[in-house]
C-alpha cells in the first residue's frame, strides 16, 4: 500500500511543478514610422504652411527714348503691396502678390493695380535648419509673372487698359521665428507696351527696392 501511495505522489511531482510556473506574455510591437520634426524637406512648411504679408515698395521708373527721339526721364515713386503665400517646401514657396503701380516720366504718370504670380526658392541650409530648427538668414531668388490694370492721367491716352507684367526677385528674409519674419528685397519690373499715345513700343520699366513683414501659420 505504501509503495502505490508512493508512486502515485511521484507521477504528481511534475503536474504540481509546471502549474507553478507563471505564464510570461510576450508584447510583440507592430512596427511603426516616425518622422521627427526636421527630418524632412517640409520640416517647417509642414508646421507654418501659409503666410501673409505687406509692405513698401521703392519704384525707380527707367528712361525711355522711342524711334522718334521722343524722350521721357523716370521718376521715383512709392507704392505698398500685400501678399499671400503657400510654402510647398521648405526650400520653395508660391506666392500671390497685390501692387499698387505709380509710374511717373516727365508730365506723364499712370496708376495701376497689378497681380503677381512668383514662385520663390529659399536658400535656406537644410542640414543647419534640421539640426538646430532655425535659419535667422534666409536669401531667396525667384520670379513672378501677372497683370496690371491700369489707368493713366488726365490728357494721356492709354489703348491697353490690361496689360501682362514679369518680375525677378531677390532678397533676404530675416527670421525670428517660425512666425515672424522681415523682407528687404529687390525686384525687377518689366510691363508690357501699355499703348499710350504719342509713344512708340514703350514698355515700362522699374528697378523697385522692397521692405515687409510676413507672418506664418
Amino acid at each position: 500500500m505504501k509503495t502505490k501511495l508512493l508512486f502515485a505522489t511521484l507521477c504528481l511531482v511534475p503536474t504540481i511543478a509546471g502549474a507553478s510556473i507563471p505564464y510570461r506574455v510576450e508584447q510583440v510591437k507592430t512596427p511603426t514610422e516616425s518622422v521627427k520634426y526636421g527630418k524632412d524637406s517640409e520640416a517647417l512648411a509642414r508646421m507654418r504652411r501659409f503666410y501673409i504679408g505687406g509692405g513698401y515698395n521703392f519704384a525707380m521708373w527707367q528712361n525711355y527714348t522711342d524711334e522718334n527721339n521722343i524722350h521721357i526721364a523716370g521718376k521715383n515713386t512709392s507704392g505698398f503691396e500685400g501678399m499671400l503665400g503657400l510654402r510647398v517646401y521648405d526650400t520653395f514657396r508660391i506666392e500671390a502678390n497685390y501692387l499698387r503701380t505709380d509710374a511717373e516720366w516727365n508730365t506723364l504718370s499712370f496708376t495701376g493695380d497689378t497681380v503677381f504670380l512668383n514662385a520663390i526658392f529659399d536658400a535656406r541650409i537644410d542640414n543647419i535648419y534640421r539640426l538646430f530648427h532655425t535659419q535667422m538668414l534666409v536669401p531667396y531668388v525667384g520670379m513672378g509673372a501677372g497683370l496690371s490694370w491700369n489707368s493713366a492721367n488726365d490728357g494721356i491716352k492709354m489703348d491697353k487698359k490690361i496689360s501682362p507684367v514679369v518680375g525677378a526677385l531677390a532678397g533676404i528674409s530675416v527670421e525670428f521665428n517660425t512666425i515672424f519674419a522681415l523682407d528687404f528685397g529687390y525686384r525687377y519690373f518689366y510691363m508690357f507696351n501699355p499703348e499710350i499715345d504719342g509713344i512708340s513700343d514703350f514698355n515700362p520699366t522699374s528697378h523697385q527696392f522692397r521692405a515687409g513683414a510676413r507672418i506664418s501659420f
